[in-house]
C-alpha cells in the first residue's frame, strides 16, 4: 500500500490525481451506499418518515451523517435533514434491507433543515 502524504486516507478534493490507487477487501455482508440511497426510512410503529437521498462523507472516508427528505408530496415541498448514522439501523427481512429510527413524523419535520443544491452534489 501506498503512504500518501502525511499519513491521510480517504478521498480529497483535488485538480488531479496524486496518489496511486489500491485495494482493500471488502466482507460480503457490509452494506453499500447503493442499498440505502432512495430506501424510504420507517419508524417502530412501521410508518415511513423520509426517504434517504445522500450519504454525508467527512474527510473523505467517515460516514458522519444520512441526507434524508422529509415531509412533500410527489417532491413537491419536501426538505431536508441530516441525520447521525447511529441514529438508523437496518433490519433483514425476507433478503432485503429495511432502514428503521426510533423517531415520528413531526420530529423529523422539526429537525433543523439541511439546504444544499441538488444540481451540484
Amino acid at each position: 500500500m501506498s503512504a500518501i502524504s502525511g499519513g491521510a486516507r480517504g478521498m480529497t478534493i483535488a485538480d488531479t490525481a496524486t496518489v496511486k490507487m489500491w485495494f482493500v477487501s471488502a466482507e460480503p455482508a457490509e452494506v453499500t451506499s447503493s442499498k440505502l440511497v432512495g430506501k424510504n426510512l420507517y419508524n417502530t410503529q412501521n410508518v415511513t418518515v423520509g426517504r434517504f437521498e445522500y450519504l454525508v462523507i467527512e474527510t473523505g472516508k467517515t460516514v458522519t451523517g444520512v441526507v434524508v427528505s422529509v415531509g412533500g408530496f410527489l417532491g413537491m415541498g419536501e426538505c431536508y435533514v441530516v441525520v447521525d448514522p447511529a441514529s438508523n439501523f437496518l433490519h433483514r427481512a425476507d433478503g432485503s434491507l429495511k432502514a428503521m429510527a426510533d423517531a415520528d413524523k413531526d420530529a423529523v419535520k422539526n429537525a433543523p433543515e439541511f439546504k444544499y443544491d441538488k444540481t451540484n452534489t
